[in-house]
Protein backbone atom coordinates (compact mmCIF):
# COMPACT_ATOMS: atom_id res chain seq x y z
CA UNK A 1 0.00 0.00 0.00
CA UNK A 2 1.47 3.32 -1.03
CA UNK A 3 2.95 5.29 2.23
CA UNK A 4 0.61 8.25 1.29
CA UNK A 5 -2.44 6.51 1.98
CA UNK A 6 -1.14 4.61 4.99
CA UNK A 7 -0.64 7.81 6.58
CA UNK A 8 -3.88 9.29 5.75
CA UNK A 9 -5.45 6.11 7.05
CA UNK A 10 -4.13 5.96 10.33
CA UNK A 11 -4.59 9.64 10.98
CA UNK A 12 -7.95 9.50 10.45
CA UNK A 13 -8.58 6.11 12.01
CA UNK A 14 -7.29 7.59 15.73
CA UNK A 15 -10.63 8.82 15.79
CA UNK A 16 -11.95 5.71 16.70
CA UNK A 17 -8.82 4.40 18.52
CA UNK A 18 -9.21 7.48 20.98
CA UNK A 19 -12.93 6.79 21.36
CA UNK A 20 -12.56 3.17 22.83
CA UNK A 21 -11.10 3.97 26.25
CA UNK A 22 -14.95 4.54 27.37
CA UNK A 23 -15.17 1.02 26.90
CA UNK A 24 -13.36 0.83 30.14
CA UNK A 25 -14.84 3.88 31.88
CA UNK A 26 -17.68 2.75 34.35
CA UNK A 27 -19.90 5.34 36.37
CA UNK A 28 -19.23 8.46 35.26
CA UNK A 29 -19.69 10.91 37.71
CA UNK A 30 -21.07 14.39 36.72
CA UNK A 31 -17.48 15.81 38.62
CA UNK A 32 -15.82 13.99 35.78
CA UNK A 33 -17.88 14.15 33.45
CA UNK A 34 -17.82 18.11 33.67
CA UNK A 35 -13.67 17.73 33.70
CA UNK A 36 -13.66 15.46 30.51
CA UNK A 37 -15.99 17.85 28.62
CA UNK A 38 -14.63 21.10 29.16
CA UNK A 39 -10.89 19.61 28.47
CA UNK A 40 -11.77 18.38 25.64
CA UNK A 41 -13.43 21.87 24.66
CA UNK A 42 -10.23 23.28 25.45
CA UNK A 43 -8.43 21.05 22.84
CA UNK A 44 -10.92 21.42 19.76
CA UNK A 45 -10.58 25.77 21.23
CA UNK A 46 -7.05 25.56 20.69
CA UNK A 47 -7.25 23.21 17.00
CA UNK A 48 -9.47 26.38 16.24
CA UNK A 49 -7.87 29.21 16.88
CA UNK A 50 -4.32 27.90 16.83
CA UNK A 51 -4.44 25.49 14.19
CA UNK A 52 -7.20 25.42 11.92
CA UNK A 53 -7.58 29.64 11.55
CA UNK A 54 -3.96 30.64 11.49
CA UNK A 55 -3.70 27.90 8.50
CA UNK A 56 -6.54 29.30 6.60
CA UNK A 57 -5.15 32.70 7.02
CA UNK A 58 -1.63 31.34 5.35
CA UNK A 59 -3.74 30.04 2.23
CA UNK A 60 -6.38 32.88 1.97
CA UNK A 61 -7.34 35.96 3.56
CA UNK A 62 -9.25 37.67 6.35
CA UNK A 63 -12.06 38.16 4.33
CA UNK A 64 -12.72 34.46 3.49
CA UNK A 65 -11.81 33.49 6.92
CA UNK A 66 -14.58 35.51 8.62
CA UNK A 67 -17.41 34.46 5.83
CA UNK A 68 -15.85 30.82 6.42
CA UNK A 69 -16.00 31.12 10.16
CA UNK A 70 -19.37 32.22 9.83
CA UNK A 71 -20.98 30.12 7.82
CA UNK A 72 -19.78 26.88 9.67
CA UNK A 73 -21.43 28.50 12.48
CA UNK A 74 -24.43 29.51 10.65
CA UNK A 75 -24.69 26.10 9.69
CA UNK A 76 -24.47 24.03 12.85
CA UNK A 77 -27.36 26.61 13.65
CA UNK A 78 -28.94 25.54 11.11
CA UNK A 79 -28.93 22.41 11.82
CA UNK A 80 -30.10 22.98 15.27
CA UNK A 81 -33.61 23.98 14.11
CA UNK A 82 -33.80 21.13 11.41
CA UNK A 83 -32.96 18.26 13.99
CA UNK A 84 -35.56 16.64 16.20
CA UNK A 85 -35.15 17.32 20.13
CA UNK A 86 -36.04 13.87 21.38
CA UNK A 87 -34.12 11.84 24.29
CA UNK A 88 -33.02 8.69 23.40
CA UNK A 89 -35.34 5.81 22.84
CA UNK A 90 -33.83 2.50 24.62
CA UNK A 91 -36.44 0.60 23.16
CA UNK A 92 -35.50 1.14 19.51
CA UNK A 93 -31.86 -0.16 19.54
CA UNK A 94 -30.34 3.30 20.90
CA UNK A 95 -30.32 4.99 17.38
CA UNK A 96 -32.56 7.36 18.26
CA UNK A 97 -30.31 10.77 19.70
CA UNK A 98 -30.76 13.84 21.29
CA UNK A 99 -30.59 16.82 19.41
CA UNK A 100 -27.43 17.48 21.40
CA UNK A 101 -25.81 14.34 20.43
CA UNK A 102 -27.36 15.00 16.70
CA UNK A 103 -25.24 18.62 16.63
CA UNK A 104 -21.94 16.93 18.10
CA UNK A 105 -21.96 13.70 15.79
CA UNK A 106 -22.73 16.08 12.86
CA UNK A 107 -20.41 19.13 13.65
CA UNK A 108 -17.78 16.69 13.87
CA UNK A 109 -18.50 14.98 10.73
CA UNK A 110 -18.50 18.28 9.06
CA UNK A 111 -15.40 19.67 10.34
CA UNK A 112 -13.56 16.43 9.43
CA UNK A 113 -13.83 16.69 5.73
CA UNK A 114 -12.01 19.74 5.36
CA UNK A 115 -9.58 18.46 7.53
CA UNK A 116 -9.63 15.49 5.53
CA UNK A 117 -9.27 17.30 2.66
CA UNK A 118 -6.37 18.92 4.04
CA UNK A 119 -4.17 16.24 4.93
CA UNK A 120 -5.05 14.15 1.25
CA UNK A 121 -3.93 17.19 -0.44
CA UNK A 122 -0.84 17.98 1.87
CA UNK A 123 0.33 14.31 1.62
CA UNK A 124 0.16 14.80 -2.54
CA UNK A 125 2.07 18.25 -2.75
CA UNK A 126 5.22 18.53 -3.44
CA UNK A 127 6.11 20.19 -0.44
CA UNK A 128 8.91 18.01 1.37
CA UNK A 129 7.63 16.57 5.09
CA UNK A 130 4.44 19.03 4.30
CA UNK A 131 1.47 15.53 4.51
CA UNK A 132 3.39 14.19 7.62
CA UNK A 133 3.53 17.36 9.53
CA UNK A 134 -0.47 18.08 8.56
CA UNK A 135 -1.32 14.47 9.16
CA UNK A 136 0.32 14.17 12.93
CA UNK A 137 -1.26 17.74 13.90
CA UNK A 138 -4.64 16.22 12.49
CA UNK A 139 -4.25 12.69 14.71
CA UNK A 140 -3.17 14.68 17.41
CA UNK A 141 -6.67 16.32 17.84
CA UNK A 142 -8.62 13.16 16.08
CA UNK A 143 -7.92 11.02 19.28
CA UNK A 144 -9.85 13.45 22.15
CA UNK A 145 -12.15 14.20 19.48
CA UNK A 146 -13.08 10.65 19.09
CA UNK A 147 -12.99 10.22 23.18
CA UNK A 148 -15.37 13.23 22.91
CA UNK A 149 -17.72 12.10 20.77
CA UNK A 150 -18.38 8.68 22.53
CA UNK A 151 -18.22 10.14 26.22
CA UNK A 152 -21.00 12.73 25.51
CA UNK A 153 -22.97 10.01 23.55
CA UNK A 154 -22.40 7.50 26.77
CA UNK A 155 -23.11 10.53 28.62
CA UNK A 156 -26.54 11.27 26.88
CA UNK A 157 -27.50 7.49 27.59
CA UNK A 158 -26.62 5.84 24.11
CA UNK A 159 -24.75 2.08 24.81
CA UNK A 160 -20.87 2.21 24.34
CA UNK A 161 -20.90 0.82 21.04
CA UNK A 162 -22.91 3.09 19.61
CA UNK A 163 -21.17 5.41 20.73
CA UNK A 164 -17.91 4.31 19.44
CA UNK A 165 -19.76 3.30 16.38
CA UNK A 166 -20.82 7.53 15.54
CA UNK A 167 -17.15 8.28 16.49
CA UNK A 168 -15.48 6.50 14.25
CA UNK A 169 -18.27 6.90 11.55
CA UNK A 170 -16.77 11.05 11.72
CA UNK A 171 -12.94 9.92 11.38
CA UNK A 172 -14.04 7.26 8.26
CA UNK A 173 -15.59 11.00 6.29
CA UNK A 174 -11.86 12.35 7.46
CA UNK A 175 -10.73 9.24 5.57
CA UNK A 176 -12.78 9.46 2.40
CA UNK A 177 -12.27 13.36 2.15
CA UNK A 178 -8.56 12.69 2.52
CA UNK A 179 -8.39 10.35 -0.71
CA UNK A 180 -10.54 12.95 -2.21
CA UNK A 181 -7.99 15.38 -1.74
CA UNK A 182 -5.03 12.86 -2.49
CA UNK A 183 -6.54 12.32 -6.12
CA UNK A 184 -8.28 15.53 -6.58
CA UNK A 185 -4.82 17.68 -5.74
CA UNK A 186 -5.14 20.98 -7.34
CA UNK A 187 -8.94 21.02 -6.38
CA UNK A 188 -8.51 20.39 -2.89
CA UNK A 189 -5.65 23.17 -2.53
CA UNK A 190 -8.16 25.38 -3.57
CA UNK A 191 -10.93 24.30 -1.64
CA UNK A 192 -8.75 23.97 1.64
CA UNK A 193 -8.79 27.97 2.78
CA UNK A 194 -12.54 27.77 2.79
CA UNK A 195 -12.89 24.52 4.71
CA UNK A 196 -10.26 25.17 7.29
CA UNK A 197 -12.14 28.42 8.07
CA UNK A 198 -15.57 26.32 8.04
CA UNK A 199 -14.24 23.29 9.98
CA UNK A 200 -13.39 26.14 12.59
CA UNK A 201 -16.51 28.11 13.29
CA UNK A 202 -18.14 24.94 13.17
CA UNK A 203 -16.09 23.80 16.18
CA UNK A 204 -16.21 27.16 17.84
CA UNK A 205 -19.88 26.82 17.85
CA UNK A 206 -20.14 23.76 19.19
CA UNK A 207 -17.49 24.36 21.58
CA UNK A 208 -19.44 27.07 23.33
CA UNK A 209 -23.49 26.29 22.35
CA UNK A 210 -23.02 22.50 23.70
CA UNK A 211 -19.60 21.77 25.86
CA UNK A 212 -19.05 24.63 28.05
CA UNK A 213 -22.90 24.94 28.76
CA UNK A 214 -22.96 21.30 29.65
CA UNK A 215 -20.33 21.11 31.54
CA UNK A 216 -21.08 23.93 33.92
CA UNK A 217 -23.93 22.76 34.72
CA UNK A 218 -23.74 20.28 37.77
CA UNK A 219 -22.21 22.92 40.57
CA UNK A 220 -18.21 22.31 38.92
CA UNK A 221 -17.76 25.55 37.51
CA UNK A 222 -14.61 25.76 38.57
CA UNK A 223 -12.66 22.33 37.93
CA UNK A 224 -14.60 22.94 34.79
CA UNK A 225 -12.85 26.49 33.77
CA UNK A 226 -9.07 24.81 34.86
CA UNK A 227 -9.95 21.61 32.83
CA UNK A 228 -10.26 23.79 29.63
CA UNK A 229 -7.58 25.79 30.53
CA UNK A 230 -5.24 22.63 30.95
CA UNK A 231 -7.05 20.98 27.44
CA UNK A 232 -6.13 24.56 25.53
CA UNK A 233 -2.82 24.96 26.77
CA UNK A 234 -2.15 20.64 26.37
CA UNK A 235 -3.24 20.85 22.82
CA UNK A 236 -0.50 24.40 21.55
CA UNK A 237 2.25 22.68 23.62
CA UNK A 238 1.60 18.95 21.76
CA UNK A 239 1.67 20.92 18.09
CA UNK A 240 4.58 23.47 19.23
CA UNK A 241 6.54 19.95 20.65
CA UNK A 242 6.15 18.20 16.90
CA UNK A 243 6.55 21.16 14.99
Amino acid sequence: MDSNVMVMIGSALVTGLGAIPVLFIRGISHKRMDAILAYTAGVMMAASTYGLIPASLKLTNLYILVLGVLAGALVLNMLEYFIPHTDVDHERNDIILSSQSWMLVVAMTLHNIPEGLSVGASLASEIENLGLVVALSMALQNAPEGFLVAIFLVNQRVSKLTAITFAMATGIMECLAGFAGLYLVHIALFLVPYGLAFAAGAMLFIVYKELIPESHGHGYERLATFSFLLGLLSMIGVVEWFR
